[in-house]
């Protein structure tokens, strides 16, 4: 080897050692131990069990059918957590008709796990409540408690980020199309069924949903006939069995049913009966939707499994939160599915936006006396809000509304 190519190899051998050494420095500097970085904590964490009035009862074709009784309010379960630092998060889950006083009970068991856990960990502390209440289950009434807590932990990561939820997440959309439901249940007489359709439909909402059932089939026709006829053929029109059709009589409705057009027929049978539905979603062309009463991820991924729908229906406080439901979500996009979130439009319409395929989100107005916020439709959709978080604060009528609270840890 020459003199001269040896001192070149010298040289860069010196060279690749001081960067090594460099690269070495750096990293040590840079190592240090989380647990020597201190960070933030939860302090502090405060439950509300609020019971919404309706203006008037209302009745599908569970009520109709004997099964249950009118609606006549709502029960709110709300987590307002606040850490050490200083940060807020709000989330909520609810009841219908019953077990509004058993989430309460159960949030407040479990709710003193969370004091002193980073409100970044959100999938951790998901678990953490989840084993708190093992003894009762993984779903149902357990985990609609927790999903309270799981919604108020990311809208506080949402807004220390300074992101809406959507955008948090990642959105793929700034609107998501809507449709109304609270307009078309069974206690509405015809002629009013028309004029909230319509009044819907000025108002900016894409769709109309009607509500179906009821024992005499016939009548079912009928309504939907005349909201066919009266909003036409272009406009997006579905329907709701809530349950209530056995095999032979949700083959026949779904047959009648084909000549409407329809975005969907929803929960035509049972909600556990995944078979059945994965029948008439081979048999019609009309897209078949279903999941709204299924209240985990692993019930859902059983609906996917068997293909027992077009749309899914996964509602965000029934099945714990948006923990699960993200995973909901990625299984049912796997499938190739639609997806067409339950009630909570002030939680779905992130949610939605955030979901790879164009969603549809229920409108209720139901919820709005609770926020301080509304929701803004335009031209058939739902905007999503740019406040960070969910964009919601609760109003003086939530706190007026309000039987009972407890609060635990202490205020930063």
């Amino acid at each position: 080897m020459e003199e001269g190519d040896r001192d070149r190899k010298d040289h860069h051998r010196l060279n690749a050692c001081r960067f090594l050494h460099s690269r070495k420095n750096i990293v040590t500097t840079s190592s240090i131990s989380p647990a020597s970085v201190p960070g933030d904590s939860i302090a502090w964490v405060r439950i509300s069990s609020c019971y919404l009035p309706l203006a008037t009862p209302i009745s599908d074709a569970k009520v109709l059918t004997g099964r249950q009784k009118p609606m006549t309010e709502i029960a709110m379960l709300f987590a307002e957590i606040r850490t050490k630092d200083g940060n807020e998060g709000l989330g909520f889950s609810y009841s219908k008709r019953a077990g509004g006083p058993g989430q309460f009970a159960h949030a407040q068991e479990i709710a003193p796990a969370l004091i002193g856990e980073d409100p970044s960990d959100i999938a951790k502390i998901w678990t953490k409540l989840c084993w708190a209440g093992a003894s009762v289950g993984r779903s149902g009434m357990a985990v609609q408690a927790i999903g309270a807590f799981d919604v108020a932990l990311y809208d506080l990561k949402a807004r220390r980020a300074g992101l809406s939820l959507a955008k948090l997440l990642g959105a793929h959309r700034d609107s998501v199309r809507c449709y109304n439901t609270s307009g078309g249940f069974l206690h509405t007489p015809l002629d009013q069924l028309l004029v909230n359709a319509q009044a819907s439909r000025e108002r900016g909402i894409g769709g109309i949903k009607l509500k179906v059932g009821q024992p005499d089939g016939a009548l079912d026709m009928r309504r939907v006939e005349a909201v066919r006829k009266h909003l036409g053929d272009a406009a997006p029109l579905m329907v709701d069995a809530n349950q209530q059709w056995d095999r032979p009589t949700a083959q026949r409705m779904c047959r009648a049913l084909e000549r409407f057009d329809l975005v969907w027929i929803e929960e035509p049978l049972d909600a556990y009966d995944f078979e059945g539905h994965a029948a008439l979603a081979a048999a019609f062309d009309t897209p078949i939707a279903t999941g709204e009463m299924l209240t985990s991820a692993a019930e859902h991924q059983e609906l996917i499994r068997n293909r027992s729908c077009d749309y899914l229906m996964p509602d965000g406080p029934r099945v714990g939160g948006i923990t699960p439901f993200l995973k909901i979500a990625a299984l049912a996009e796997n499938a190739g599915l639609m997806l067409g979130p339950h009630f909570a439009m002030e939680l779905h319409v992130h949610l939605g936006a955030a979901y790879a395929t164009e969603p549809w989100v229920e409108h209720f107005d139901w919820l709005e006396p609770l926020f301080n916020e509304r929701l803004e439709i335009r031209d058939g959709r739902m905007l999503v809000p740019t406040r960070p978080g969910l964009g919601l604060s609760l109003s003086e009528q939530a706190r007026a509304w309000t039987r009972v609270h407890a609060e635990f840890g202490k205020q930063p």
